[in-house]
């Protein structure tokens, strides 16, 4: 017990430093902030983006380095890993009976796609959310090449490549990069953070017509050991009526395809589909998805398999079901497993910034 109210102190500790520093700008100096902490002695887990520019990279190379010197531990928050359909995806994907292997794919064609998109705009509780205005500067926020695509190519890694300890130099080549703007009115920028003018901050980003361009899309085309990637994130202003944010994830082996789908037609939640690649044997690719999911079932209960229009579709009960929420304590458990053991695993430290060189690399490449 003493240990555990040790170890929570610590984190309140880091958490109270960035706090008292949020009046700057949030993410644009956290990696200067993480590399203090661990300098410092203090163990830190971190929300995400850790690097929001090439320069971050650098610092949080050294923060890494510095951390193993102190002997502390430093990670960032992967709340992803959590969600029951990408453990699903992963966890198929790595049964050659149903899968294959990942196809090598090409730009256009990638083995493994990820795209995210969310709005601005939104009702949580019957209640507009409101924004702070320092999320729509990306010099503070972070652009959307770097920030919620912390989270796609931590999964593609995660799920095609577990336990990998993936080098940027060696096993990756970022292949394009691109980045464009949402525009937002005044009045649009006003309905979402409560503000009657732009902050200073934000005016170089105002065009002549009043209209703010905020550079929350972006796009990354990659290689990893030979097999092509590709993660998308657009925010738009907001949803048409009776829709939501959308997620999309696919998986391309030589036997049958995996995608997560997250739109109308499956209520805005995540539906993890089983398609048969073209000329694989359907009913053998069937058979050894229902061996697979009988024997995720173990750990899993009540999951099964149902018809879908071009395959099957894997039935997940509402208890697999826990919610974002739910997983930052996830998150958090995990840490405290590896302060216990006293490391994080020196597999996820490369993995880490392997992902941080990559985003950098395209925020990079993403330049005018």
């Amino acid at each position: 017990m003493p240990r555990l109210i040790l170890l929570l102190a610590v984190i309140a500790v880091v958490y109270l430093l960035f706090r008292r520093v949020q009046a700057l700008p949030p993410h644009r100096r956290k990696a200067e902030y993480i590399k203090q902490s661990v300098a410092a002695g203090l163990n830190v887990l971190a929300d995400k983006p850790m690097a929001v520019e090439s320069g971050d990279y650098e610092v949080l190379r050294e923060a890494y380095r510095i951390a193993g010197e102190k002997g502390v531990l430093l990670d960032d928050i992967m709340t992803e890993r959590f969600e029951i359909t990408s453990i699903l995806q992963k966890q198929l994907s790595q049964v050659p009976e149903l899968f294959g292997e990942l196809v090598p794919g090409n730009p256009d064609e990638p083995a493994i796609s990820k795209q995210s998109v969310h709005h601005f705009s939104k009702v949580v509780s019957g209640r507009p959310l409101i924004r702070p205005a320092w999320f729509f500067d990306v010099r503070q926020q972070g652009e959307g090449i770097v920030d919620v695509t912390t989270h796609l190519v931590d999964l593609t890694h995660w799920q095609a490549f577990p336990g990998q300890a993936l080098d940027f130099e060696s096993d990756i080549e970022v292949l394009s990069a691109r980045r464009w703007p949402t525009h937002l009115t005044p009045a649009q920028f006003a309905h979402v953070t409560g503000l009657e003018s732009y902050p200073a901050y934000l005016s170089g980003d105002v065009g002549p017509d009043g209209v703010l361009a905020v550079y929350a899309n972006g796009e990354i085309v990659y290689r990893v050991e030979g097999i092509h990637a590709k993660v998308s994130v657009e925010w738009r202003y907001e949803a048409p009526e009776g829709t939501g944010d959308t997620h999309l994830s696919a998986m391309r082996g030589s036997l049958a395809h995996l995608s997560v789908r997250q739109g109308r037609a499956e209520g805005f939640t995540p539906t993890l589909y089983v398609e048969p690649a073209r000329g694989a044997d359907s009913g053998a690719v069937e058979s050894a998805l229902r061996d697979a999911v009988a024997s995720l079932s173990v750990e899993y209960p009540g999951l099964a398999v149902a018809a879908a229009a071009s395959g099957w579709s894997v039935a997940i009960p509402d208890e697999l079901r826990v919610g974002h929420e739910a997983h930052f304590g996830q998150v958090t458990e995990k840490y405290f497993r590896y302060l216990a053991e006293g490391q994080v695993p020196p597999d996820e430290v490369q993995s880490s910034l392997t992902k941080y060189a990559i985003t950098t690399r395209a925020w990079e490449m993403s330049r005018p």
